[in-house]
């Protein structure tokens, strides 16, 4: 026995997106990609959270010649917002991290950020002077054409109290750095120095000097620390010939 079901008509229309018209005014929504105005932070560099977002804030609330203005004069319009951010971001950063982020915004050309940051760095408890960051502070200013400035680095270079970690490679990085930016008196004023700072010159520190010396003309200079290197290795400079011909080797292969 089957049960028959009445059929119930169904009058009832369901609209569809289809059957139904949608009005909806025209317009148009453009967007800003801020990304394009940074590089991005380049993976394998070890930077932690605290660090990117630190580097991120500092970027963000800061352009270059308003930076300029508070580096230079001490003032200017975002100093509070810098203020904020270093309070809040920078100053809370272990040794290490701080230490990265400027490391990092010498990397994104940043050199204004940068030199803050360093100078933050030397108030710091933990701090101890190395000639490499200073190579790299000065070199990352040099290349803006940042020239009083860097020079302004060497002078805080000049005035530590602190004693520098005995660095040979470092230290010969600075004399590098110096040279080539143009600043020989500065590059000879380190070599006077060195005893002070308890280093004593190794053959590419000669190398460096001597060579570098004659080819910009600084005879005098050369002199002296031919004189010196003749102290320290006696005979002809023999050795300067040899590093040469072991560079000319490694550029070969």
């Amino acid at each position: 026995m089957s049960l028959l079901l009445p059929s119930i008509p169904w009058t009832t229309k369901i609209p569809t997106l289809m059957s139904e018209k949608l009005t909806m005014k025209a317009g148009t929504v453009t967007m800003r990609d801020r990304s394009k105005n940074r590089k991005p932070l380049q993976k394998g560099r070890n930077l932690s959270i605290e660090a990117i977002q630190a580097i991120q804030a500092l970027k963000r609330v800061s352009k270059a010649s308003i930076i300029h203005d508070d580096v230079s004069r001490g003032g200017g319009g975002e100093r509070e917002s810098l203020e904020t951010v270093f309070r809040s971001k920078i100053r809370r950063l272990v040794k290490f991290d701080m230490m990265a982020v400027l490391k990092e915004l010498q990397n994104q050309n940043e050199p204004y950020l940068a030199l803050k940051v360093f100078r933050e760095i030397r108030e710091e408890h933990w701090y101890n002077p190395q000639f490499s960051v200073y190579s790299d502070m000065i070199r990352v200013l040099a290349s803006s054409t940042l020239l009083k400035e860097a020079e302004q680095v060497f002078v805080n270079l000049q005035s530590e109290k602190k004693t520098f970690k005995s660095d040979i490679n470092g230290f010969n990085d600075l004399l590098t750095t110096l040279i080539e930016f143009g600043f020989l008196e500065s590059a000879m004023d380190c070599f006077h120095r060195m005893q002070d700072w308890g280093l004593e010159p190794d053959k590419t520190t000669f190398r460096i000097l001597i060579k570098e010396f004659e080819a910009k003309g600084k005879v005098n200079f050369s002199s002296v620390v031919k004189k010196k290197a003749i102290e320290c290795y006696g005979g002809g400079l023999e050795f300067l010939v040899e590093e040469e011909e072991k560079l000319a080797q490694i550029q070969f292969f």
